[in-house]
């Protein structure tokens, strides 16, 4: 599964490069830890398993888009990656330890729970 570690994420937070965000919490999650970055959108896993593709945001629907896939600890960005990968996404990566590996190792003020 095509991962990115959270030095390589931060610095691209810190970029202007272009890439969606997406977080696939739930919303109660997002409400305890979240970024603050313009780029972040919300897709819980408890709403794309049953939406599919349709949820994501306009910023994510074009295959060719760069995705980093979020959630607490990477498992399920991870399966949300391979997910996309599979419908013919091809620049999507998987954020390794999620935001909890994050507010470690980066920045504490994102929150922990």
């Amino acid at each position: 599964m095509p991962e990115i570690d959270v030095q390589e994420f931060e610095t691209l937070l810190k970029s202007e490069q272009e890439f969606v965000l997406l977080d696939v919490r739930e919303p109660w999650e997002l409400a305890r830890a979240t970024w603050t970055d313009f780029r972040l959108r919300l897709a819980p896993l408890s709403q794309l398993s049953q939406q599919g593709v349709s949820l994501l945001p306009s910023e994510a629907q074009d295959q060719n888009s760069k995705i980093i896939v979020a959630c607490h600890h990477g498992i399920r960005s991870a399966n949300v990656t391979g997910w996309l990968l599979q419908q013919g996404w091809t620049e999507v990566v998987s954020l390794r330890g999620g935001i909890d590996a994050y507010a470690i190792q980066i920045d504490p003020t994102v929150g922990k729970y």
